[in-house]
């Protein structure tokens, strides 16, 4: 497999998380943004959404969107619950990543990361994305006050997929992280799985 991904998102980030936790291997093509990489994979058409990460198969098929690689790579693994329950409320959390928490926590820590976003970090932007940020943030804390993981009794792919974004929004998004200690244990818990690799690991 050939994994095209950029080294600084976290929705590139997840899938590599994965890879590693599971043991399973992919030829990683770094395609930072804007980079000649990352134009290249577009022109030849190798990204089915026009964006990374991008998952291309032994057989030349590909696959776009960062959960949707997750559910691929996830399947028949211990990150995919048995029971059908919790294998429901793992992809809720999983929906709720990608249309409430990834717009908020990585778009302010966007803004204030990449200097061709600076223009867009406007002080009245920058706050409200605070704000909604804490609020954000808030829905996890209140899940993990009295659980260990997102969805079941174990790990699965919603703690990965969240782990993505929530593990740097205080260092890179500037969010208050003192004020959700379950979060902080559970990104603990998360960093102690065998296989576990950071963000910069290559």
């Amino acid at each position: 497999m050939r994994l095209y991904s950029m080294p600084s998102s976290g929705n590139s980030y997840k899938v590599r998380l994965l890879l590693a936790l599971t043991g399973q291997r992919a030829e990683t093509v770094d395609c930072e943004y804007r980079s000649e990489a990352l134009e290249q994979a577009k022109s030849e058409g190798r990204l089915p959404y026009g964006k990374v990460p991008t998952l291309e198969l032994d057989d030349g098929r590909t696959l776009g969107e960062s959960n949707a690689i997750l559910s691929y790579l996830g399947e028949g693994t211990q990150f995919v619950p048995q029971d059908g329950f919790d294998r429901a409320e793992m992809l809720g959390w999983m929906f709720w990543e990608q249309y409430n928490h990834e717009p908020v926590i990585a778009v302010r820590a966007a803004l204030l990361t990449y200097p061709e976003r600076a223009a867009q970090a406007t002080p009245q932007r920058l706050a409200e994305l605070l704000d909604r940020g804490h609020s954000v943030l808030s829905v996890m804390e209140r899940r993990l006050a009295d659980r260990d993981w997102l969805a079941g009794d174990t790990p699965s792919l919603a703690d990965i997929c969240l782990y993505g974004y929530t593990h740097s929004a205080g260092t890179r998004g500037g969010f208050d992280m003192a004020r959700f200690p379950a979060i902080g244990r559970w990104l603990a818990r998360i960093e102690a799985l065998p296989g576990f690799v950071g963000l910069d690991a290559r």
